[in-house]
């Protein structure tokens, strides 16, 4: 079984679809928004983990609020996908989920009751189920152009240079203030302003990015997406990869109960916790670019390092030594990388254009349930035993690896 991929298009309209913007300006643009707006929410969520527990909350609250975070910014996405496409109006979804990220985010730092914060961190992650789909698709048709590693690559690397500053400017906001949040979250506003300003002149400039997706020949007769387009379902290949991608992510932690963890046993300030954030964002940015470019040269078989990561960030990150509990948040920062590159950038290749944002949405419907297991099962072993939570994630993640490989995408795509 072989995953559909586009090949280039012999017709320069494809290259260039609307007003001088190629391909590679397109991701960039998209990129700066994504760079903006991460500024913006990776800001806040470096600060979740102390903010939730200066207002009370337990390590297991904090987990299962931060995975239940997770699970509606990925699992809504069944909602908003299927949506998106019946609409295609993929720019409004777009636009209405950062507008309200950007709102959210500001009032976090208002907000001195639990229940209340608990509700906006989960507002935040319902911004993200709203675009995601419809912003995957329409970065979809660019990394057509320029291959769908590299092109959600770069994308990924320009998100992590926002989760870069956004946690180093409030931790730097924090340390000047005393640790109060109000200043540091709602001086995250303008960032947000500004994504959202340049994301309506990128759509007033590329109206329609579909115009960039390169044409492919017939399906050949083993395609598996040819009877789904056909017929509207998604092909075999793709619930193949999603069973594997959820494995990957139940037992992974939020960084919620990591920055927990560094503030419950006394080995970091909390000032310093969104400055170790910044850290993993950019062991994030390089993950994602190296694994992007050897996705576009061996396909899917790159995923393996997926589960290795994973299973490594308890079995460091939960310790007391502070030099190791470091290592094991630079490791879940590389995770995540794959996670939000990679793994997006196999979906495009899975599924015919028409039923992209659907395929992005229950995919992340399929993760989200993943999320919220991960960050509970993290957040109630952490309290319960810490031996046991490595030994249940290094369990967990050794399921994966061998899903990945009895995956037919994974085992029939051949090296490019």
């Amino acid at each position: 079984m072989k995953p559909a991929r586009a090949t280039p298009s012999r017709h320069a309209p494809s290259e260039e679809p609307a007003r001088g913007l190629s391909a590679w300006r397109f991701v960039m643009v998209f990129g700066g928004v994504s760079l903006l707006m991460d500024f913006v929410y990776e800001g806040a969520r470096s600060v979740t983990g102390p903010l939730l527990a200066d207002l009370g909350a337990s390590a297991a609250v904090v987990g299962v609020v931060t995975g239940a975070g997770e699970a509606a910014a990925l699992g809504l996405r069944l909602v908003s996908g299927p949506l998106a496409d019946h609409s295609r109006r993929f720019w409004a979804w777009t636009i209405a989920g950062y507008v309200l990220t950007a709102i959210s985010v500001p009032v976090l730092g208002l907000t001195g009751v639990l229940w209340m914060a608990c509700m906006l961190v989960i507002a935040e992650r319902v911004g993200k189920a709203v675009r995601s789909p419809a912003k995957d698709t329409l970065l979809s048709h660019a990394t057509a152009a320029t291959g769908r590693g590299r092109g959600f690559a770069v994308h990924e690397a320009m998100d992590q240079v926002g989760a870069l500053l956004g946690p180093l400017t409030v931790a730097g906001l924090l340390a000047l203030t005393g640790d109060d949040y109000a200043p540091a979250l709602g001086l995250l506003a303008v960032p947000g302003v500004a994504a959202i300003a340049l994301l309506v002149w990128l759509r007033a400039r590329v109206p329609d990015p579909v115009a960039y997706e390169t044409v492919t020949g017939p399906a050949m007769p083993d395609d598996p997406t040819a009877g789904a387009s056909r017929a509207g379902r998604l092909p075999r290949a793709f619930w193949a990869y999603a069973v594997f991608a959820a494995a990957s992510l139940t037992g992974f932690a939020t960084f919620g109960v990591l920055s927990y963890h560094l503030v419950a046993r006394h080995l970091m300030p909390t000032a310093i916790v969104p400055v170790l954030y910044a850290a993993a964002m950019a062991t994030d940015a390089v993950a994602a670019l190296a694994t992007g470019w050897l996705y576009d040269r061996f396909g899917p078989r790159v995923l393996v390092v997926l589960p290795m990561l994973s299973a490594a960030v308890p079995a460091l990150a939960f310790t007391d030594t502070l030099g190791v509990v470091v290592a094991g948040a630079l490791v879940w920062g590389a995770a995540v990388g794959v996670q939000e590159s990679t793994l997006r950038a196999t979906v495009a290749d899975l599924v015919p254009t028409g039923r992209r944002a659907t395929a992005y949405g229950v995919f992340a419907g399929i993760m989200g349930v993943a999320a919220l297991a991960g960050g509970a099962l993290a957040g109630v072993l952490y309290d319960i035993s810490i031996p046991v939570l490595i030994g249940v994630v290094a369990g967990i993640q050794g399921a994966a690896l061998i899903v990945l490989w009895a995956t037919p995408a994974v085992r029939s795509t051949p090296a490019r």
